[in-house]
C-alpha cells in the first residue's frame, strides 16, 4: 500500500513546483478547493459505509 510518508519533504516540494508550473498561481486555490471537497466527500462516503456495517443485525453477521 502507498504511504504518504514514503514521499518525504523533497518529493512534496518537487510535486508542488510541478503543479505550480503546470497550472499557474491563479488556478491553485481552485485546485486546492476541489481536492479538499473530494477528500471530504470520500471521507463522508467511507464513514457512511462503516456506519452501515455497524447497523447489520447480529443474525446477518453470522451468515457473513
Amino acid at each position: 500500500m502507498f504511504s504518504p510518508s514514503a514521499i518525504g519533504i523533497p518529493g512534496l516540494i518537487i510535486i508542488l513546483v510541478i503543479v505550480l508550473i503546470v497550472f499557474g498561481p491563479k488556478k491553485l486555490p481552485e485546485i486546492g478547493s476541489a481536492v479538499g471537497k473530494t477528500f471530504a466527500e470520500f471521507k463522508k462516503s467511507t464513514k457512511g459505509l462503516m456506519d452501515d456495517d455497524d447497523e447489520t443485525p447480529p443474525e446477518k453477521k453470522k451468515e457473513i
